[in-house]
C-alpha cells in the first residue's frame, strides 16, 4: 500500500521504493497546478515502484494520465526512472538542468562496451587490482547498469528562473556536486504552517536530514578537464544555507526545519574528513588505497562491488578538492597515480 503524506499548501509526497537498496524508497512529490498536478523526480524503474507511484497518485486524488509536468532534481535513477513512463502515459513535459541532461544524452547515446571500457581503464588508473577490473573488460551487453537508456529531458531547467508551474513560483536553484546539474526548488510560498522562514526547498539529494550524499565524478570519456565536485557541492551547500527556507523536503528520509544548521554539520563533516584524509596521505596512496582505508558504513570487505566503484569516485573527488587546496599532490612518476599530503 502507497504511503502519502499531505505536507499542507497542495504538496503531497509518495514514499515509492528503491529495489535491493538500504535507502529503502524515494519521495516523489506530487505538486498541485492550476494546469494539474507536477511531479517532482518518479522513483526507480521497477513494476512494484511504477505500482506503488500509480496508488500513491490515486491516494492524491489523480493519477499518472493527468500529470501535466515532471521536474527531476538529477539524473540518477533513484529519481529519473520512472519519467519516460510518467511521460507515455501523460504526455507530461520533462526538465532537467542541461548538465544532466547531457549525461542523459550521453548514456543514451554510448555503446555499452564503450562505456565499460571507460570505467575500466578509470578504475585501472586509480589502482584498482585486476580482479576488479576484470568483469568491467568483460561486459558487452546492454542492460548491466540501471538506466542505460534514461528518458530524455524535453524542458531544460534554468538556474534562477521559475518553472512553468501555473499558480505557483517555484525557482531552480543550481546545486551542482552530488551531480553536475542537481537543482533544489525553492517553493516561494508561505508556509502553510506558517514556519519562519524563506518558503520551502526541495532539496532532492543535495540536503538531507541524515545522510551524507555521494560525490561522485561524471565525466565526458573524450573531455579531459579535471574537475572539483567536492567543491562545487560545498559551495553549494552555502548558498542553500543563506537562502534560510522554512522547510526543507528532501528526496529521502523525512522533512525537516533549520537548513542552516544541516548545513553547518556537513561543512564540518567533509572538514573533519579532508583532515583524516591527510593523515591517512602521510605516505603515498592511491584512490584505491585510499578508498580501501577510508571510513564507510561498513568494513570494505563487506562492500558489495558496484559500491566500491561508488567509493573510488567518493575518494577521487576528495583527492581533487585536497589538490586544489593545495594540501595534496601526486607523486611525480608514479603509476598508477599515487597522492601524498604536503
Amino acid at each position: 500500500m502507497a504511503q502519502v503524506y499531505d505536507h499542507g499548501g497542495g504538496v503531497r509526497s509518495v514514499r515509492v521504493p528503491i529495489p535491493d537498496n538500504p535507502l529503502g524508497h524515494t519521495l516523489v512529490y506530487v505538486v498541485d497546478t492550476d494546469r494539474g498536478p507536477v511531479l517532482i523526480d518518479t522513483g526507480w524503474d521497477d513494476p512494484a515502484s511504477w505500482d506503488t507511484l500509480v496508488a500513491g497518485l490515486t491516494a492524491c486524488g489523480t493519477a499518472p494520465g493527468e500529470i501535466h509536468g515532471v521536474v527531476i532534481t538529477h539524473h540518477h535513477p533513484d529519481h529519473h526512472g520512472l519519467s519516460g513512463k510518467v511521460r507515455e502515459v501523460s504526455g507530461a513535459w520533462l526538465a532537467m538542468h542541461a548538465a544532466d541532461a547531457a549525461i542523459v544524452r550521453r548514456t543514451r547515446s554510448t555503446r555499452p562496451e564503450r562505456w565499460f571500457s571507460y570505467m575500466a581503464d578509470k578504475l585501472t588508473a586509480a589502482g584498482a587490482p585486476e580482479g576488479h577490473v576484470a568483469p568491467l573488460r568483460a561486459a558487452r551487453r546492454p542492460g548491466t547498469l540501471p538506466g542505460f537508456a534514461p528518458a530524455a529531458p524535453d524542458r531544460e531547467i534554468v538556474p534562477g528562473e521559475l518553472l512553468d508551474l501555473p499558480g505557483r513560483r517555484l525557482r531552480a536553484i543550481w546545486t551542482p556536486g552530488h551531480t553536475p546539474g542537481h537543482v533544489c526548488l525553492h517553493l516561494e510560498e508561505e508556509h502553510p504552517a506558517r514556519l519562519p522562514g524563506q518558503g520551502r526547498l526541495f532539496s532532492g539529494d543535495h540536503l538531507l536530514p541524515g545522510i551524507t550524499p555521494h560525490i561522485g565524478l561524471y565525466e565526458d570519456p573524450d573531455d579531459t578537464a579535471v574537475t572539483d565536485p567536492l567543491g562545487d557541492y560545498l559551495a553549494s551547500l552555502e548558498r542553500v544555507g543563506r537562502l534560510a527556507p522554512a522547510e526543507i523536503l528532501p528526496a529521502h528520509q523525512h522533512a525537516f526545519t533549520d537548513a542552516p544548521a544541516r548545513v553547518r554539520q556537513l561543512l564540518a563533516h567533509h572538514e573533519t574528513r579532508l583532515t583524516g584524509l591527510l593523515t591517512l596521505l602521510a605516505a603515498p596512496l592511491t584512490p584505491w588505497q585510499l578508498a580501501e582505508r577510508m571510513e564507510w558504513n561498513r568494513p570494505w570487505e563487506q562492500i558489495p562491488y558496484g559500491s566500491r566503484n561508488i567509493a573510488i569516485a567518493e575518494a577521487e573527488s576528495h583527492l581533487r578538492r585536497l589538490v586544489k587546496l593545495g594540501r595534496a599532490e601526486a607523486v611525480t612518476g608514479s603509476d598508477p597515480v599515487a597522492y601524498v599530503a604536503v
